[in-house]
């Protein structure tokens, strides 16, 4: 089927006890498309990245990623939560880099990008060995294959971690904040991995404080806060001429 979203969500909620955090969350991503993710911390944001790949349950609507209910199936007009099997196989097409690296310590760098493939796909080491080789060095890292994490600075490490991500091949790229761990001098590196996968045609969905590379580099910018939309549509159009006052309040800070 031609034309449906990569990500759909209809009237996604999620709360945490009292805490309501997601309140009727509407979107679309298209295929190929970078999404940024902007707003004040705690408007919503990660939880929502999170609930895309099932990290999250969510309490109420629909997500789908590539035409298929995340989580759950669909008999009648109920929804039945999938076994953690059964979602761990629909991940494996979805890659997420967090803010914190979670690299395994005691691998070095070629074996952090080949674990999932390995263990996850059954891959052979020699398959999974080639192409961990070709993705450090797409992400500029071809001479620290050898290195272990503590070995490697932050900006490094979360080169390494989008590597990692991208070695399961998926067809949807997940970023929380993947730069604001990060010294200041490290940032441009990582955006230029990320700017590199988005010319490569990439569906990249990434939560940002990074107004640049959203205004450079997104297709579409949503603006959240208190857990709902706010504004959403082209970046450059909602950076530099925000239609609502709670944008215009936040970009005020920010830009």
């Amino acid at each position: 089927m031609t034309g449906q979203p990569m990500v759909k969500a209809e009237g996604v909620h999620k709360s945490y006890g009292a805490a309501h955090i997601l309140r009727g969350i509407d979107l679309e991503v298209q295929n190929g498309e970078v999404f940024c993710l902007v707003g004040p911390s705690g408007s919503g944001k990660s939880t929502f990245l999170r609930c895309i790949n099932h990290l999250e349950r969510i309490d109420g609507g629909r997500l789908s990623v590539d035409g298929e209910l995340v989580g759950y199936k669909q008999k009648g007009d109920k929804l039945y939560e999938l076994k953690d099997s059964e979602v761990a196989v629909q991940r494996r097409d979805i890659g997420m880099v967090f803010q914190r690296f979670n690299l395994f310590p005691h691998m070095t760098a070629l074996g952090n990008v080949m674990e999932a493939p390995i263990q996850v796909k059954g891959e052979s080491k020699a398959v999974a060995r080639e192409r961990a080789e070709r993705l450090l060095d797409r992400v500029g890292l071809r001479d620290k294959m050898g290195n272990y994490p503590s070995q490697l600075s932050g900006g490094q490490q979360q080169r390494v971690a989008i590597a990692r991500a991208l070695a399961m091949e998926p067809k949807l790229m997940l970023f929380d904040e993947p730069t604001s761990a990060l010294d200041p001098e490290l940032v441009g590196d990582v955006l230029d991995v990320m700017r590199d996968l988005a010319e490569s045609g990439m569906t990249m969905i990434v939560v940002t404080h990074e107004m640049g590379f959203a205004r450079e580099v997104g297709d579409s910018l949503v603006f959240m806060d208190g857990g709902v939309v706010v504004e959403a549509g082209n970046p450059r159009d909602v950076l530099t001429n925000p239609q609502q006052n709670r944008t215009k309040a936040f970009l005020s800070k920010v830009l």
